[in-house]
């Protein structure tokens, strides 16, 4: 068989990165924002996956939309869930903030912050487990929190990549329209799949006689 020339390779795979990125931004709009984001992103991590499963060759626009309109229902009721709980965060700091001085103002502030931090993680976790497991609703729910509170290595590890993307972004704001969603997608599914390997790696040395 004749070698592809790795230019050619290169080119195929910036291609479809970009046509990921824009069905990210094409469907989350078509949810009108807060009803798209969640379907959209569930779409973009599990076709992250699959490449990463060295699946490249399935049509990147045609999984998008299917996987986006099989999981709309479900993950917006996921999404709703993790909404509200923002809602009622951002509501408690402005009361905090407002009605409350003093030390005690101080330490609820610090403790509302540190959950809302637990909530992006849990979110973004949740994107990587749902691409990667079939549980309930109740189940990624549970396991999103669990991994944001329980995988602190990772997390970190999420967070510098995320943040060296954020900066190269800001560098070249013209990036925006290419990867701004599909890299961070890349980077959280590749972290979290090493870290989905290690664990069923353990299950299975536990179960073994």
């Amino acid at each position: 068989m004749k070698k592809v020339p790795w230019m050619i390779v290169v080119c195929e795979w910036i291609w479809r990165a970009i046509l990921a990125n824009w069905c990210w931004f094409a469907f989350t709009a078509i949810g009108l924002g807060i009803l798209g984001f969640f379907p959209a992103s569930v779409a973009l991590f599990t076709v992250v996956r699959k490449w990463m499963r060295n699946d490249t060759d399935l049509p990147v626009v045609k999984a998008f939309r299917q996987i986006y309109f099989k999981e709309w229902k479900r993950s917006n009721g996921i999404g709703l869930f993790f909404y509200g709980i923002g809602l009622f965060l951002f509501v408690d700091i402005r009361i905090v903030g407002q009605v409350m001085t003093g030390l005690l103002a101080s330490f609820l502030s610090i403790l509302l912050y540190v959950l809302v931090l637990v909530l992006i993680a849990a979110i973004g976790y949740f994107f990587a487990i749902y691409a990667h497991y079939e549980m309930s609703n109740k189940g990624y729910i549970k396991q999103s929190f669990l991994f944001a509170m329980t995988s602190l290595p990772a997390t970190i590890i999420i967070v510098i990549g995320l943040t060296f993307i954020g900066y190269v972004i800001n560098q070249y704001p013209g990036l925006i329209p290419f990867i701004s969603a599909v890299a961070p997608a890349f980077w959280i599914m590749r972290v979290c799949l090493s870290r989905f390997d290690a664990l069923e790696g353990r299950k299975g040395q536990a179960l073994q006689p």
